[in-house]
């Protein structure tokens, strides 16, 4: 696989992410939001990083 489709996957992964911090977050649970926006904060910079 290359650096671009590997760095595209990231990303995608960093947004599935963000889509589960907005779910998380309007279900009231903070703490997980915050544990998944961590997440999507890593995956999202790995993604540009791998660039």
């Amino acid at each position: 696989m290359s650096d671009n489709a590997l760095s595209i996957a990231m990303m995608f992964i960093g947004l599935f992410l963000v889509g589960g911090v907005v779910s998380l977050f309007r279900q009231g649970l903070k703490a997980g939001a915050a544990i998944c926006a961590v997440g999507a904060a890593l995956a999202i910079t790995a993604g540009v990083m791998w660039w």
